[in-house]
């Protein structure tokens, strides 16, 4: 009762004013958040088969972007969310552009592995776009599911947003990406296995770490003394101003 209490209050306190503190742990999600889409890019190079799924190798640990991505909105809000995104895809194109960069520059005397970098890290234009358009429509489309069902929920059931969200987040992700990405360099079947592995994967991940997404959520309300609700919030995701 008395946890209760204390969320309706910070609710309301937050509401109001939304950006009057300096978050302790924001920082650091942010950091893990940014780490993982980075690390999940370049394991995407190559596929993979476990068991019965075919996939690329960012996907073991992609998902983890849209459990943090639902931390973020679930904890401080969708405007907090949306930073998190633009820093992540801005710090994406950078790596995407500098791999590339390097990629063209002639390499030195004597360097003989000009031909395995440009396999592994020499990334297309058009896995780039792939990778780059499907991290923006999915992140956001994850983070707006969530927010609006958290006020449908009134902050009841969290399981419901994370996994509801992620349902929507990750199949805009996963079939953008595969089809830009991959859509005529293999057969089509090929391409729609890699589509329901990946999408499979991912959401069942999403499930399985729901108990460990609860004790983080929690642990962070309590922590930051936040729980917001977007009420009045404008999901444009071009709009930068808080």
């Amino acid at each position: 009762m008395q946890l209760k209490k204390f969320k309706k209050c910070v609710v309301e306190e937050r509401n109001s004013n939304p950006n009057n503190k300096n978050f302790r742990y924001f920082d650091l999600i942010t950091g893990l958040f940014v780490a993982v889409l980075l690390i999940s890019n370049i394991a995407s190079t190559k596929i993979v088969q476990l068991w019965k799924f075919t996939f690329d190798g960012g996907t073991i640990l992609f998902p983890l972007s849209y459990i943090f991505g639902d931390i973020l909105t679930e904890v401080y809000g969708y405007r907090k969310s949306r930073r998190v995104i633009w820093i992540g895809f801005f710090c994406a194109l950078l790596m995407s552009v500098t791999l590339g960069l390097i990629g063209i520059i002639k390499p030195a005397e004597g360097w003989e592995f000009q031909d395995a970098y440009m396999k592994i890290l020499g990334q297309t234009p058009r896995i780039v776009a792939a990778s780059l358009i499907a991290y923006f429509a999915g992140e956001f489309s994850n983070s707006f599911v969530l927010a609006k069902m958290k006020i449908f929920t009134k902050g009841r059931f969290l399981w419901t947003r994370t996994i509801g969200s992620t349902v929507v987040g990750e199949g805009v992700d996963t079939i953008l990406f595969v089809l830009i990405a991959f859509s005529g360099l293999y057969e089509w079947k090929l391409v729609f296995l890699i589509i329901i592995s990946n999408y499979i994967f991912k959401v069942g991940l999403e499930v399985v770490l729901t108990p460990l997404t609860y004790k983080v959520v929690g642990f962070l309300k309590q922590k930051e003394k936040v729980d917001y609700f977007d009420y009045k919030t404008n999901f444009n995701p071009f709009r930068f101003s808080e």
